[in-house]
């Protein structure tokens, strides 16, 4: 390893490779309940011929390579189960292009979400991207490979739909690309070639490393307001969040349910986000959401939440600081949840199941879901905070993440982002042909099985 590291140092200079034991503690572990695993040494790469030239050496000594990008996946999906090398993508964070016509975006696998939200403001404020609800350090690469979801979900669908093409760093360290991007000099669709962007969005960095991507961008609206739709029977969201989709309005919504503040415990909320170009076009927008659940307001059983105008700011907040805040509730740097992406129809059983689970465990939770599309799914996640400082309640935390993901999987969903406990759980249900088929690609693009090994493994 020592004459590894030196070969690194050759490639990146020697301020970007550490093998010292404080900087492998630090990248042993992420904020999640899963126990750390330390690096033999920690790399920042600083251009795709760097990563290349990275790849050909560990593939030459056979070391193991974990890809990051911001670190904040909580579920351990970047801790060097077998040692090797932490790939921090950090350096790379240059927003290449901006398409104002068509679009869209391409920036480097290290980019981070808050880099292209200012840069946008900056320099071209009648466009925006869809902004997850984490911290602004989280990069594009790593939300999209993991199919995340922001603000634009309903508009736009998960983070993945959003892809338009990729350049990547094969195990090999062959560097290839996928979508326009491989035909054309520009980025704008992933379509209609065949579409190998597959191979590299949830395989947790077993496949590849991204150091391009190109992302769709959407319209920055002037005018831009919120609604809150609550009701107290978790069987009448499902239509609900079908009626109110089916205006094609809105460009955000999120259900959510918890026990604090006290006036909250026990009702089921949505925040409906919507944006439009005049004051007229927005009332059109507000007047089609209502409509859409008139039902429900008529007959005296749910209805919208009246919101002044200085409350209201907070939930038009992008990103929402709340789910920030609530990660911290125990004080002690520990926060982890499961999103299981399921169809909306299972929204009561997801919510109850919830509800049993921390009683059962006696967790301090949170519970929401973002809806993706006209409907189409929901990402449930069920978040437990808890003190890192206190192995009985990190313990609670595991066993409340397990049986939930055995919750989700009952459902008929499938937990998002898995930690390596939740991957075995989906195997065991995937169908035997699914798997065989996974481990076949993995095994042609990363031959000396290099990449984040441990990972999606029986």
């Amino acid at each position: 390893m020592n004459d590894f590291i030196r070969q690194l140092a050759d490639i990146t200079g020697p301020g970007f490779v550490s093998s010292e034991p404080e900087e492998r503690y630090l990248y042993s572990m992420d904020q999640g309940t899963m126990s750390p695993a330390e690096p033999d040494a920690v790399v920042m790469p600083g251009s795709t011929e760097e990563v290349r030239k990275i790849m050909l050496l560990a593939n030459k000594y056979k070391v193991p390579v974990v890809p990051m990008g911001g670190g904040l996946v909580l579920s351990g999906l970047t801790r060097a189960l077998h040692g090797g090398i932490i790939l921090d993508m950090k350096r790379m964070n240059r927003i290449l292009q901006i398409n104002p016509k068509s679009r869209y975006a391409v920036v480097e696998g290290g980019a981070s979400e808050g880099m292209l939200q200012a840069y946008l403001k900056k320099h071209h404020p009648e466009l925006k991207h869809s902004m997850p609800d984490a911290p602004p350090i989280a990069t594009l690469a790593g939300n999209i490979c993991i199919h995340g979801s922001g603000h634009l979900s309903v508009l736009g669908g998960f983070h993945s739909d959003m892809l338009t093409g990729m350049e990547i760093v094969l195990p090999t360290g062959d560097i290839m690309r996928t979508g326009s991007c491989s035909v054309s000099p520009e980025w704008f669709a992933r379509a209609p070639l065949p579409d190998l962007s597959g191979l590299f969005i949830g395989w947790s960095g077993t496949t590849g490393v991204v150091t391009k991507l190109g992302i769709r961008l959407f319209p920055s609206y002037s005018h831009n307001d919120m609604l809150i739709f609550v009701c107290e029977d978790a069987d009448l969201m499902p239509d609900v969040i079908s009626r109110l989709t089916g205006t094609q309005v809105a460009e955000d919504m999120t259900p959510w349910m918890t026990p604090k503040p006290e006036w909250a415990r026990g009702f089921l909320h949505i925040n409906i986000s919507y944006g439009a170009h005049s004051k007229k076009e927005l009332t059109f927008k507000r007047n089609l959401l209502q409509a859409s659940v008139k039902k429900y307001s008529d007959q005296k059983i749910a209805g919208f939440l009246p919101l002044p105008p200085t409350e209201k700011s907070r939930f038009l907040k992008i990103p929402s600081p709340d789910l920030v805040k609530f990660a911290d509730i125990r004080k002690g740097g520990g926060f982890e949840y499961v999103g299981a992406i399921m169809a909306i129809e299972h929204f009561a059983e997801a919510y109850r199941a919830g509800l049993q689970i921390a009683r059962m465990y006696n967790v301090s939770y949170s519970m929401g879901a973002r809806i993706i599309g006209a409907g189409h799914a929901m990402i449930f996640f069920y978040a437990y905070a808890f003190n890192r400082a206190d192995p009985e309640d990190i313990k609670r935390a595991q066993h409340a993440l397990e049986a939930t993901n055995t919750a989700a999987l009952e459902i008929g969903g499938i937990p998002w982002k898995s930690e390596l406990p939740a991957q075995k759980q989906i195997i065991n249900k995937m169908d035997q042909n699914t798997f065989n088929l996974m481990n076949q690609i993995r095994s042609v693009l990363d031959p000396n099985h290099i990449m984040n090994p441990g990972n999606w493994e029986k």
